[in-house]
């Protein structure tokens, strides 16, 4: 409330999967557009003024995410001259009209009263279904969007000037398929046709305009536009199950709307679009619609409507497009396109939304939106006191072993938790039996060489958890009181600097909550030449450089960055923070899947830690036989020579050809590596319980190479920085036409762009060329393999 947004090239305020949700007071003017309620569940639109937006008022769902709205009212608001161009890229709002007071699409109830839309050109409301938009030019191939907005009930507004000055679409608008030039002219050309038949030339469209010669052609919108389409009665699509097997069990049923699915980004793709709940079936078979909820609108005679603009105009989707372009390309038109044709006019009859006259009822008002009270989760957990601080890390440490009692607070120098023999070298041997350990696929820093140890607490244990497609960001479990270190090291010819070592700590707040504390300390050195360690909680920039031989590769890797972040404690949580995790900065690389392999230092240089025992030795296997982790299974299947443990679930090492389950090179061997990249390096974040959960892009290794993994997804809300003008994540066989590969690419060299975003500063050459190699020649248009391909746009 009280907000005011210009400018933006999306939506200027924005509210989008939640729940009763509200915008008021506010003021939109000169963005794409202006006020944007999307996959909302109960919300409001209250008082706010829309002006010179591409698009003012828009209420929708988008497809494949988080969950699906219903019931929004809009109230009291004021849309006027929304008809600025179109300066988006990428994302649903390119296809925004420039006129569109109001835009609906595949959103079921809505209230629409005591709002004023004035001075748009395409049409005060727009009233669409995804049905309109051609397959793989936006149609979406997600089962459990329903693509109609039904139920919408619009009284008591006033609308003036609307339609009467659409946009022209050009040949190269028709070509690219530009659905923000082409509904205008569809609309347009379908009204004109309408006020050409005689019945209407004297009546409806008798609106004589000398300025604008196309409002006396009947080129033009209308106050009221809708697309006229309508779902048939599917009575072949059964109601869709969680996993979508036959036998599973069913999806929850909406609380506001009997019969229907609620769905969420949790179950798997139904293979149709169930739609039963609409109809009333009678014993034949025979369907009739359940009127007026699942008709599209109800338009209560209360509202006002200027004489100098078409009231209402139902232009029919493309019914007859096809034939008509062929009689004006001179070709005959086939018998079915023949027949069509009839269908081409619009119609300007709006007797069957007069619902309290065509059905004998009206739609309830939807209740009024309520924001509940904010109830805090627990009692605020104060910090320590600076003496309580000291009390547990200014203490005289004993040799070899970790000051475990400082682990309840954030100490300012690494050196007190008294981790390293060597305090000045976090590359030395591990205290208090502290275990290194490395990952088969890492998370790509601009080339640092990491050194992980992890300490439990004397006497005690973690737990072997094998998380599998139900938990695929399960690690590991570790008791309280564990740290585990991560230090980020240069090597640099012969010199090897550590940069940083970050510390994530379980600890239980006052309030009895397992937390786990994100901790970066950055290295200095000295006047005396000694190195130490002190806590940066805000971050911090590094220049650093590398040039130094993989140990797994043989390749020369050589660069430098004056970029280097090291991260503060908010961006700490960003990338450790899962829903279904411990709290805080949970762990995210200690997979077993990812711990499968023998212990090799990632660095050539010799340290105490490359020279621990468990060198050479499976890591899982190691922990287990030492009792650092119970609950392990009997049976590993550690095989002597590669010591990998067969029996167990792994990652292959992502720049090792054949290093998985397939031959080196093939199809199979490029995905799997490629899967295991993007898990490690994205999935910590696009998981349903992560920081991009709302993006419905989920990246874990169990999950089927689909529409949730990013074939021929369109993005949810990059914008123009973040999709490069691409209108997918993945397109199959089109690297350079994937938003995917442009965000890990160095053409995204900016913050909005980028990803990871946090991570790194420069690019992960590797890691880019694969996913490229993979895209290009190994995902193709196959919905076997990979569905949901077949629904891009090539264009």
């Amino acid at each position: 409330e009280n907000s005011e947004s210009i400018g933006a090239s999306d939506a200027g305020i924005y509210v989008g999967q939640t729940s009763t949700a509200i915008i008021r007071d506010s003021r939109a003017a000169f963005n794409v557009f202006g006020l944007e309620i999307e996959n909302v569940r109960h919300g409001e639109y209250a008082n706010n003024i829309a002006e010179c937006n591409t698009g003012g008022f828009l209420i929708y769902d988008l497809d494949n995410i988080t969950q699906y709205g219903e019931r929004t009212i809009m109230r009291n608001n004021t849309s006027r001259m929304n008809n600025t161009y179109n300066f988006t890229e990428g994302g649903f709002v390119a296809n925004v009209p420039p006129g569109s007071g109001m835009i609906t699409l595949a959103y079921d109830r809505i209230d629409v009263f005591d709002n004023i839309f004035e001075d748009n050109n395409t049409g005060g409301i727009i009233h669409a279904s995804y049905e309109l938009f051609p397959e793989g030019a936006g149609r979406p191939s997600d089962q459990k969007i329903d693509f109609y907005t039904e139920g919408m009930r619009i009284f008591g507004n006033t609308f003036r000037n609307n339609g009467n000055s659409l946009p022209v679409a050009t040949t190269e608008d028709l070509q690219n398929q530009d659905v923000a030039r082409l509904l205008p002219a569809l609309v347009g050309l379908k009204t004109q046709a309408g006020c050409a038949q005689p019945q209407n030339a004297a009546t409806v469209c008798a609106k004589p305009n000398s300025d604008n010669p196309d409002v006396n052609s009947g080129f033009r919108g209308a106050h009221i536009v809708w697309d006229g389409l309508l779902p048939e009665y599917n009575a072949d699509c059964p109601y869709p199950t969680k996993n979508g097997e036959p036998d599973g069990e069913p999806v929850p049923m909406e609380e506001n709307f009997e019969g229907k699915p609620r769905h969420t980004n949790e179950e798997a793709q139904p293979s149709c679009h169930y739609n039963k709940y609409k109809f009333n079936v009678d014993t034949d078979g025979n369907a009739e619609r359940k009127t007026p909820l699942f008709f599209s609108s109800c338009i209560v005679g209360n509202n006002t409507f200027s004489d100098d603009s078409i009231t209402f105009s139902n232009f029919h989707g493309l019914e007859g497009a096809e034939g008509a372009i062929a009689l004006a390309d001179g070709n005959p038109p086939t018998p079915a396109q023949l027949a069509d044709i009839q269908n081409f006019p619009a119609t300007f009859d709006m007797s069957d939304h007069d619902c309290d006259t065509a059905y004998g009822s009206n739609l309830e008002l939807i209740e009024a939106v309520e924001i509940p009270p904010f109830v805090p989760s627990g009692d605020i957990d104060p910090a320590p006191s600076a003496e309580e601080v000291a009390a547990l890390c200014e203490v005289e440490q004993t040799q070899g072993e970790v000051n475990f009692g400082a682990a309840p607070v954030s100490c300012p120098r690494l050196d007190q938790y008294n981790l390293f023999a060597d305090e000045e070298d976090p590359t030395s041997t591990p205290n208090s039996s502290g275990i290194p350990f490395v990952l088969n696929t890492k998370l790509f820093s601009d080339y640092s060489l990491k050194y992980r140890v992890a300490y439990l607490p004397p006497g005690t244990n973690a737990t072997y958890s094998a998380p599998g497609a139900n938990k695929p960001t399960a690690t590991l479990e570790y008791p309280e009181g564990t740290i585990i270190a991560k230090t980020f090291s240069f090597l640099d010819g012969d010199n090897e600097t550590p940069a940083e070592t970050r510390l994530i700590i379980k600890r239980r707040n006052s309030s009895g909550q397992v937390i786990w504390a994100g901790l970066a300390y950055v290295w200095r050195t000295a006047e005396n030449g000694e190195r130490f360690a002190t806590l940066e909680p805000a971050g911090t920039v590094l220049s650093v450089s590398w040039n130094y031989t993989d140990v797994e590769t043989n390749q020369l890797q050589q660069g430098s960055t004056d970029n280097y972040r090291v991260p503060d404690r908010n961006q700490c949580i960003q990338c450790h923070a899962n829903n279904d995790l411990e709290g805080g900065t949970a762990p995210i690389g200690l997979k077993v899947r990812n711990l499968n392999r023998p212990y090799r230092s990632e660095s050539s240089t010799v340290t105490d830690q490359s020279q621990h025992e468990i060198g050479g030795q499976n890591q899982i296997a190691y922990m287990c036989s030492q009792g650092v982790v119970t609950g392990c299974p009997a049976d590993l299947g550690v095989n002597q020579n590669s010591q990998i443990a067969e029996n167990l679930e792994r990652l292959p090492k992502f720049n090792i050809p054949g290093d998985g389950s397939f031959d080196a090179g093939t199809p199979e061997d490029i995905e799997e590596r490629t899967r295991a990249w993007l898990e490690v390096n994205c999935q910590h974040c696009h998981n349903p319980s992560g920081f991009a959960a709302n993006t419905g892009y989920y990246l874990d290794v169990f999950r089927a190479v689909d529409t949730s993994y990013g074939i021929c997804k369109g993005p949810t809300a990059t914008g123009a920085e973040g999709s490069d003008g691409r209108s997918v994540d993945i397109q199959p066989g089109n690297a350079a036409a994937s938003i995917l590969e442009f965000r890990i690419s160095e053409e995204a060299d900016s913050p909005a762009a980028r990803m990871p975003p946090v991570a790194r500063s420069v690019v992960d050459v590797e890691g880019h060329a694969l996913v490229r190699n993979w895209i290009n020649n190994v995902v193709t248009t196959d919905e076997q393999r990979y569905p949901g391909s077949t629904s891009c746009n090539d264009n």
